[in-house]
C-alpha cells in the first residue's frame, strides 16, 4: 500500500510536466534527475508538490522541503529548485539567479530552521523580468529620446477624471493620505474612471485578482459593473489570478499570477537620467521590483508625465494585458482598459 501510493504520486507528478527538456536538452533528459529527487521527498512532501503543480499555483501550498545535496543517479545534477522549475514551469530556465523566492515562501526567509533543507516548490518562485529589447513590433512611436521641438511637459494643464459621482480635477489621480498602519492604498481604474473605493493594505502582501473560487485580497470582480465597454470587459476577462504585490526590504515587488502580461511604471523604474516614461512588461510567472525606496527622490514634489499632468513620486501604475507609453500604441495609462494605481504610504 505504501509503495503503491508513492508510485501513484510520482506518476501524477510526471504527467503534469510542461516539457521534459529545454532547447538544449535531449528529450527525457530530466527524467532520471527528477525521479532521483522524488525518492528523497517524504510522502507528505510529494503530496504537497502534486497539489502545487496540478493547481498551477492557484492555491498557495506550503513549502516542499528537500534535504540539501545533489540527487544521485543524474549525469549532470541540477539544484532541486532549478530542476522542478524547469520541469513544471519554464523549460528554457538555465540559472538559479534568474529565480526569486516569492514573499510567502519560508525558504526565502531563512528556511525552515534547518540549514540542511531547502524549499523546491516550483510555484514558490518567479522569474525576474527584464526590459524589452528591442521595442515590441506593434510600437507606433520611437523609443528614443524626445526631439528638441517636443514639449517636455503639458504646462499647467490638468486632465478631467470621472469618479462615478461626477467629474472633478485631481492632480494625482487618487492621491490620498491616511493614518499610519498601512503601507499602500490601491485604486482600480477603467480608462479615466476610477471604480470603487480605495483598498487599504495593512499586510505585507496582497493579491489583486478578478474572480477566483478561492482567494483573499482585492477582488475586482466585486466592484460595480455598470456601463462597461467591450474593451474593458475583454481586458477584465484576462486578469484572472491577477498579481501579487509585496512589500519587501528596499522596495515593492509585483508578481504576475495571471496568464497574460502586466505592464508597470513608477518613478524608480527609469534608468538614472533617462527622459520620459519607462514601462516594464512583466510576463506571466515573472516578477519585478516596481518601486525602489532607495531611488525615489525627496518627499516633496511631483513629476510631470506628458499628457497626464503631475504624478505622485511615491506611486506605481500597473495595467492588465495592455501596455502604454512611448513604445506602445496607447500613449497614456488612461488609455488602458483596466489598470491599478498603487499609492504608497510615505515612510517617516
Amino acid at each position: 500500500m505504501f509503495r503503491s501510493r508513492r508510485a501513484a504520486l510520482v506518476r501524477r507528478l510526471w504527467r503534469q510536466r510542461c516539457a521534459a527538456a529545454g532547447p538544449d536538452d535531449a528529450p527525457g533528459a530530466l527524467k532520471p534527475a527528477a525521479h532521483a529527487l522524488f525518492k528523497k521527498l517524504k510522502d507528505e512532501e510529494l503530496e504537497l508538490l502534486a497539489q502545487a503543480v496540478e493547481s498551477r499555483g492557484a492555491w498557495e501550498c506550503g513549502c516542499v522541503w528537500v534535504p540539501r545535496g545533489e540527487p544521485r543517479g543524474a549525469k549532470a545534477p541540477l539544484p532541486p529548485q532549478l530542476l522542478l522549475c524547469r520541469l513544471y514551469r519554464w523549460p528554457d530556465l538555465r540559472q538559479l539567479h534568474e529565480l526569486k523566492h516569492l514573499c510567502y515562501c519560508a525558504g526565502g526567509r531563512g528556511g525552515c530552521g534547518d540549514a540542511a533543507a531547502l524549499c523546491c516548490n516550483p510555484h514558490h518562485f518567479s522569474r525576474l523580468a527584464a526590459p524589452e529589447t528591442p521595442p515590441p513590433p506593434y510600437s507606433k512611436a520611437s523609443c528614443g529620446p524626445p526631439r528638441p521641438d517636443e514639449p517636455q511637459h503639458p504646462g499647467t494643464q490638468l486632465l478631467e477624471f470621472s469618479y462615478g459621482g461626477g467629474d472633478r480635477r485631481d492632480t494625482s489621480l487618487s492621491r490620498s493620505t491616511g493614518k499610519d498602519g498601512y503601507w499602500c492604498k490601491l485604486a482600480y481604474w477603467e480608462h479615466r474612471t476610477r471604480v470603487g473605493r480605495l483598498y487599504t493594505v495593512h499586510e505585507t502582501s496582497v493579491n489583486v485578482f478578478c474572480e477566483l473560487p478561492r482567494g483573499s485580497g482585492f477582488c475586482l470582480g466585486q466592484l460595480p459593473a455598470a456601463h462597461r465597454s467591450r474593451a474593458v470587459r475583454r481586458a477584465r476577462g484576462k486578469i484572472g489570478r491577477g498579481l501579487l504585490l509585496s512589500l519587501e526590504p528596499g522596495g515593492v515587488w509585483a508578481y504576475n499570477r495571471s496568464e497574460h502580461p502586466i505592464f508597470a511604471s513608477s518613478p524608480t523604474l527609469a534608468p538614472p537620467g533617462a527622459p520620459g516614461l519607462t514601462v516594464l512588461k512583466v510576463l506571466p510567472g515573472y516578477s519585478a521590483k516596481v518601486f525602489d525606496y532607495e531611488r525615489v527622490g525627496g518627499a516633496g514634489g511631483g513629476r510631470w508625465l506628458p499628457g497626464e499632468g503631475p504624478c505622485d513620486p511615491h506611486s506605481v501604475r500597473i495595467s492588465f494585458a495592455k501596455g502604454w507609453g512611448p513604445c506602445y500604441s496607447r500613449q497614456f495609462i488612461t488609455s488602458c482598459p483596466c489598470w491599478l494605481e498603487v499609492l504608497l504610504n510615505r515612510p517617516r
